[in-house]
């Protein structure tokens, strides 16, 4: 199952792809042996079946053999990455066509990266596909070695396994899928999986000079998962070809995504790219900051689904079917009506409304027993919903939390955290905005204590 993992096997550093530590290329370890013989004895011979046929006696003593002297060599490098490298490759001599050759190969290639032999990695890194052309690991592999180490010819050949990747990706069937993630989910990373190859096939082709293609496959990469590290190498080939106003543009989105993760692209690099374009382009770098502030404001709705309009064109708060967060079931404010509603508007990336919060549950505690006068709801207001589980999940509130779907509108929020009661006929009786510790919590109670006796 190739679903999701594609993106964080490209950004790995290639030693460690394979996951193999300095010790772990043991007999043992390899799976390689089944008893470890006694010190200075050569493991014993299988012993030929008295009823086998000539040709299986022939054939279970050379496996016996290809065993014995795999061991030893194996066990004569101990734990000299250099000796096991070449020991191995002087047993593939031997024995081109043995079975553990995927083994062998990995372990070559291992130790050939800890040794900075990069052509020796890439060389068995490629036989690794030849042995199975459908492992997406050992293209993405090979695919990385080449881009890092290669010359011309490897790149050219990197476009190929690339190619390859994307057609394994798009043919992965949504039956294949973790019973853990949902359809929708599976369909998002396999994009987000495409979207990190034609990156990588991209830079490729740019490497051999083959602009055209290298714009096709990233337009195609910051369309499907609009990204910094794709904004950046469209914002080159712009400047390459000296259209300056597109390469400004390019650069500052790739600099309001970047986020300075790996395998984004590097802020400051960006920085003093978009800089110097700027300035073949207008003289000098003023007018460039207002520039960036209005591309991180574009960016900000990059890659975030829209929210659909709930509640469109509703008056009354009391007609409003919300969801409860974070698992989206309906809750219906029309269930509340006759009842004061006390409703604490937020967003998770909101400073004071975490400051805010516990004074919120405080209070909503001061009305226990009295649920058929008064109910709490906290009102999330983020744009990107996905950050509110984890958010919960860590903050466990007491109180009721719902989205906003609209509600905020209604009433006009456009502050957090803003604190709103609503009265018995769901009329505004109460609104504060901000947060203010001193002696805030008291004059909501009073304020809700207002609302109840009217």
């Amino acid at each position: 199952m190739y679903n999701g993992v594609v993106n964080s096997f490209l950004i790995k550093p290639v030693g460690m792809i394979l996951g193999i530590g300095v010790l772990a290329w043991t007999s043992t370890a390899c799976g390689w042996a089944q008893e470890k013989p006694e010190a200075g004895q050569d493991p014993p011979a299988v012993a030929p079946s008295a009823k086998s046929g000539s040709k299986q006696t022939a054939a279970a003593a050379a496996a016996a053999l290809e065993e014995q002297d795999l061991q030893k060599a194996i066990e004569r490098a101990s734990n000299d990455r250099a000796a096991l490298m070449h020991n191995l490759m002087d047993f593939l001599k031997k024995y081109p066509q043995s079975s553990q050759r995927p083994q062998i190969y990995r372990a070559i290639v291992e130790s050939s990266l800890q040794l900075r032999e990069f052509s020796t990695a890439m060389e068995y890194a490629e036989r690794m596909v030849a042995l199975d052309p459908g492992d997406l690991s050992t293209n993405l592999l090979s695919v990385q070695l080449l881009e890092r180490y290669g010359d011309a010819a490897g790149w050219r050949r990197a476009t190929s396994y690339c190619t390859r990747v994307l057609d394994l990706i798009r043919r992965e069937p949504v039956k294949d899928k973790s019973p853990r993630k949902s359809g929708e989910q599976f369909e998002k990373d396999k994009q987000h999986d495409v979207a990190s190859v034609l990156l990588v096939r991209g830079r490729l082709y740019q490497k051999l000079n083959e602009p055209q293609n290298a714009q096709r496959d990233f337009e195609s990469s910051y369309k499907m998962a609009p990204g910094s590290a794709a904004a950046e190498r469209l914002g080159e080939l712009a400047e390459i070809r000296k259209d300056f106003p597109t390469a400004i543009q390019e650069y500052a989105l790739a600099f309001a995504l970047s986020d300075g993760l790996q395998g984004s692209a590097s802020r400051p690099e960006v920085r003093k790219k978009l800089g110097n374009v700027w300035r073949l382009a207008h003289g000098s770098e003023d007018g460039l900051g207002d520039y960036v502030l209005r591309a991180v404001d574009e960016a900000m709705a990059v890659g975030i689904d829209p929210k659909p309009a709930r509640n469109k064109g509703l008056k009354d708060p009391m007609e409003f079917l919300l969801r409860k967060a974070p698992d989206g079931s309906a809750f219906a404010l029309a269930d509340f009506k006759g009842k004061v509603l006390v409703l604490n508007f937020w967003a998770t990336w909101c400073g004071p409304c975490g400051e805010w919060e516990p004074h919120f549950e405080k209070v909503a505690g001061h009305y226990l027993g009295r649920e058929k006068e008064v109910v709490f709801l906290e009102v999330n207001c983020d744009e990107d919903e996905t950050l509110v589980g984890p958010y919960l999940a860590e903050l466990k509130p007491r109180t009721t939390e719902v989205f906003a779907d609209g509600l905020e509108d209604l009433l006009h929020v456009n502050s957090f955290p803003t604190t709103v009661i609503l009265s018995r006929t769901g009329k505004i009786a109460y609104r504060t905005e901000g947060f203010d510790p001193d002696g805030r919590d008291q004059v909501l109670i009073d304020a809700i204590d207002g609302a109840i006796i009217h």
